[in-house]
């Protein structure tokens, strides 16, 4: 079996050992856990997509999940749409903002931190929309009814919710599996590395970062659709804010950049971290992205291909002291 056969397998194991755990128990702690876990690994492997394979890092990943909470609630509540079909808005508006801003950027040849920052003004610039216009509630935000339906996408227990972003996550995994053994990703890797390289071989960088930034932005965007499903309320402040965009890149990070386990990984470690010190330090507001800060170093550090590439890391490690020891004087 090939090493991508291998990769594709354990994808569909995973799939079938978290859709295993809602039927064998009915803990609330257990299976909100496991929808947030998951959530959070939604969020990484959309930024993982842009930021990770195709080397553009981006500091405000909060304008696509804001775009896509606020264009589920309003074809919702405005639109009168069935949830589903709103899903299927959320997603594609969220993709055409990222080729907004794509195209906006691309053309004129911004990357690493100029391209950073021209994202978290944009977000910043559609929370200040958010506040001003009366159809997204202004600061007042949006809440959507309680109406428990398969239909409209709220269920009476989060066992549904959890079979809903496993199934966000099994898509996104499988597009981050084809970016690793598709033409695309390997055009979308090439730019990443070389963006002169990748051109002189007859690589379009602005049409592959484009696409890039367009499945990055869908999936942000049906992560704010889960969100505005799970909690039925959006605000500015949520959907715009920076906290969204800083779980979504650190956990990528710190999971491993460009690869397919790393945002999965980095969210679980994460995401068991924030609970942990919920728990033990919740008098203390904050604390949890101090604890991010901190992880975020540390790996940066001493793990600088992420959880994911641990074992490359080692293996680097053990060959430098191999060498450095003259192959162990022996």
């Amino acid at each position: 079996m090939t090493g991508g056969m291998r990769q594709l397998s354990g994808i569909f194991l995973f799939v079938a050992l978290v859709a295993c755990i809602p039927l064998v128990t009915d803990s609330g702690v257990i299976l909100n856990f496991v929808m947030m876990a998951l959530y959070a690994a939604l969020l990484a492997q959309a930024w993982n997509i842009l930021g990770g394979f195709g080397g553009q890092f981006s500091f405000g990943h909060a304008l696509f999940f804001g775009t896509g909470a606020y264009l589920q609630a309003i074809a919702q509540l405005h639109g009168g749409l069935n949830a589903w079909l709103a899903l299927s808005v959320a997603v594609a508006g969220s993709a055409g903002v990222g080729v907004l801003v794509g195209a906006l950027s691309f053309r004129y040849g911004l990357k690493g931190s100029y391209f950073a920052l021209v994202t978290l003004a944009f977000a910043e610039v559609f929370r200040i929309l958010a506040l001003s216009v009366p159809f997204t509630g202004a600061g007042v935000g949006l809440m959507l009814p309680l109406q428990e339906a398969f239909a409209n996408m709220q269920f009476g227990s989060r066992k549904g919710f959890v079979y809903l972003v496993l199934g966000f996550v099994t898509v996104a995994l499988l597009v981050t599996w084809w970016l690793k053994h598709s033409r695309f990703g390997a055009y979308l890797q090439a730019v990443r590395d070389n963006e002169d390289a990748a051109r002189a071989v007859g690589v379009h960088p602005f049409d592959v970062k484009l696409g890039a930034i367009a499945l990055s932005g869908g999936f942000m965007g049906a992560g704010g659709a889960f969100y505005v499903q799970v909690f039925q309320y959006i605000d500015p402040g949520i959907a715009y804010g920076p906290g969204t965009s800083v779980e979504a890149l650190v956990a990528a990070i710190v999971g491993g950049m460009g690869t397919v386990w790393g945002p999965v990984l980095g969210a679980l470690v994460l995401h068991a971290l924030s609970d942990l010190t919920r728990n033990l330090f919740g008098q203390l507001p904050g604390i949890n992205m101090v604890i991010y800060g901190v992880v975020l170093v540390l790996i940066v550090m001493f793990l600088p291909r992420g959880i994911a590439g641990l074992g490359a890391t080692a293996n680097s490690l053990w060959s430098r002291l191999w060498r450095g020891n003259g192959g162990l004087r022996g």
